[in-house]
């Protein structure tokens, strides 16, 4: 057990969950964990798979478009302030050769932390003191992004876009700390676990058959998670990361609040081009 991990949980009646990405994978878990102990959650996403599930609403929105991240954010926005924890869960792994959505934007970095930036920017100001707002990418991982290409257009090499992604969700912990009253920032690092989030990569069912050998299903990753989600512990922190046992990861070297800074303001450059070619 880490040093930030709670006992199981009991009851989470009156707990109110936004769970982005939460149709599939590890956040449809983690929203199927929460509600099974009375926690209401509200999961948005594209395909609603769990509308017989007690306790668990649902907004649509393709997280790939900034447009329809924004409409959806808009209408979360006055109906927020009740909330507990937001999880964004969103992602995909870059494919072999760049996909680019009907907005201009690589389409990992659309989905895997744009979209993010995007509505933590909208509703950020209506959270709750309290709230708890946990980034799940892989933080910690001496990854800095390409800053000066995010949209991978001067070159594309797919694991690079990817880290690109994973130094921006870390980014958006680091440069979030503190902005909104009482609102606590977490990055959740799942290590490696089967799901279909390598779908897009050549021999995607072998590395997920080695893959399921040696790591949680998802539904094991929630249970064992979802204590560190509510754990008294986390308090008094603000802008930390945590792996999936509870345990404090450091921040990647060079990753401070001017670069984070930096990086999120250049994203929202790119935010806000997509959003002029849609409409």
């Amino acid at each position: 057990m880490g040093k930030y991990n709670s006992e199981p949980l009991v009851d989470l009646s009156g707990k109110h969950i936004l769970a982005v990405g939460g149709t599939g994978g590890l956040g449809r878990a983690l929203a199927q964990e929460l509600a099974s102990h009375g926690a209401h959650v509200t999961v948005v996403g594209q395909t609603f798979r769990d509308a017989d599930t007690k306790n668990v609403d649902f907004v649509k929105a393709d997280l790939s478009s900034m447009k329809n991240t924004k409409e959806a954010t808009q209408t979360l926005k006055h109906t927020v302030s009740d909330v507990d924890i937001v999880l964004l869960t969103t992602g995909i792994f870059a494919a072999r050769k760049r996909e680019e959505t009907s907005e201009g934007l690589e389409k990992d970095m659309a989905v895997s932390f744009l979209n993010r930036l995007l509505l933590i920017d909208t509703v950020g100001p209506s959270l709750k003191k309290g709230t708890r707002v946990f980034v799940m990418g892989f933080p910690g991982n001496g990854q800095l992004g390409t800053i000066d290409d995010l949209n991978s257009e001067k070159s594309y090499q797919f694991i690079r876009t990817h880290m690109t992604t994973v130094a921006g969700n870390e980014a958006l912990v680091i440069g979030s700390k503190g902005k909104y009253p009482g609102v606590h920032f977490f990055g959740l690092n799942p290590g490696l676990v089967k799901t279909n989030i390598r779908s897009n990569l050549a021999g995607e069912e072998f590395l997920e058959y080695i893959i399921s050998w040696f790591n949680p299903t998802p539904e094991q990753f929630a249970v064992n998670v979802t204590p560190i989600l509510v754990s008294p512990q986390l308090d008094d922190l603000d802008g930390v990361h945590f792996n999936r046992t509870g345990d404090l990861l450091d921040a990647t070297k060079g990753m401070d609040e001017e670069y984070a800074n930096n990086f999120l303001e250049k994203s929202r450059a790119l935010i806000s081009k997509a959003l002029s070619s849609s409409t």
